[in-house]
């Protein structure tokens, strides 16, 4: 059975998200339609090349994404379908694509040409859908596009490293459902660059010196959990998909606040990481205050 994943800004008020799984449906009856997201914050590209590049992976082979973000087709924003990873994109070629293809690289790349064939306003339904069945039914690339070398990229999705290596310049590409702030940084690039070196991440005026391979290991369970206080410590992981990312333990955003509003942290916000030659603070210390701390 075809697999079609559903990414867009389009929230869930409108009819826009019914309306394309009718069309899907009228196309394709027995298919698989999967929302991943319609809450992308509306053209934000950052956050959602991050979104469809966490979620595509756990999809069987073969599976056609579609990607409904900043989608209105003019001279500059050109439709694409690509085969990477043996999965299936369609989306814009606006720079979404572009935190995949600088991992992984495409098999195909083609820009969809069945524009002419189509009256729309609405490229997600009547063009994205039409390639997407296409290529649920078997159907290849040549058909909806003429193939191209390369797409366009997006700044701030890559970080900065400078000449002497000893400092990375990255940005928060996007907030999550707790607050925590996702940066661009991810974990095989930091440790490539940090090769065993003693390191400081610094956001705003908050710095840290450790990074936790999970949020809870921020706690000392040796101590009993009355005399704990662990709630609101600010911490950095490396999360499941192997971004850097600045947390608050046991966050709410809708009560205490998250790492975003307690710490004052946005999107595009720089995070740095600067390396040292020599340890930064004594083996065997802690290295994460609480939020508090930082007042």
């Amino acid at each position: 059975m075809a697999i079609i994943t559903l990414t867009s800004d389009f929230g869930e008020k409108d009819h826009f998200v019914g309306a394309i799984k009718g069309a899907i449906y009228c196309e394709l009856p027995e298919v698989k339609i999967v929302d991943i997201s319609h809450f992308i914050s509306p053209f934000n590209i950052p956050e959602a090349a991050y979104i469809i590049q966490n979620a595509y992976r756990s999809f069987p082979k073969g599976s056609v994404h579609i990607i409904g973000v900043d989608s209105e087709i003019n001279p500059e924003n050109k439709h694409i379908a690509i085969k990477l990873d043996e999965h299936y994109f369609i989306c814009a070629n606006n720079g979404i694509m572009s935190m995949l293809c600088s991992e992984i690289a495409p098999e195909k790349i083609v820009e969809i040409n069945i524009h002419n064939k189509i009256q729309s306003s609405f490229p997600v339904l009547d063009v994205f859908v039409k390639v997407a069945c296409h290529i649920a039914r078997g159907g290849t690339l040549d058909v909806v596009g003429k193939t191209i070398g390369t797409i366009k990229p997006i700044k701030n999705l890559v970080p900065f490293i400078n000449e002497e290596k000893t400092q990375i310049i990255g940005s928060i590409i996007y907030i999550d459902n707790y607050g925590n702030v996702v940066t661009n940084i991810k974990q095989a690039f930091f440790e490539n660059v940090q090769k065993g070196r003693d390191f400081e991440i610094s956001a705003r005026n908050h710095k840290f010196k450790t990074v936790f391979s999970k949020y809870s290991d921020v706690v000392n369970f040796d101590i009993p959990e009355d005399k704990r206080h662990d709630e609101g410590r600010g911490l950095v992981v490396f999360n499941s998909g192997g971004f850097l990312e600045i947390a608050v333990y046991r966050s709410n955003p809708t009560t205490v606040g998250g790492a975003s509003s307690l710490m004052g942290l946005n999107l595009m916000d720089t995070v740095s990481v600067n390396f040292v030659a020599t340890p930064l603070i004594p083996k065997g210390k802690e290295s994460v205050s609480s939020f508090q701390d930082y007042e």
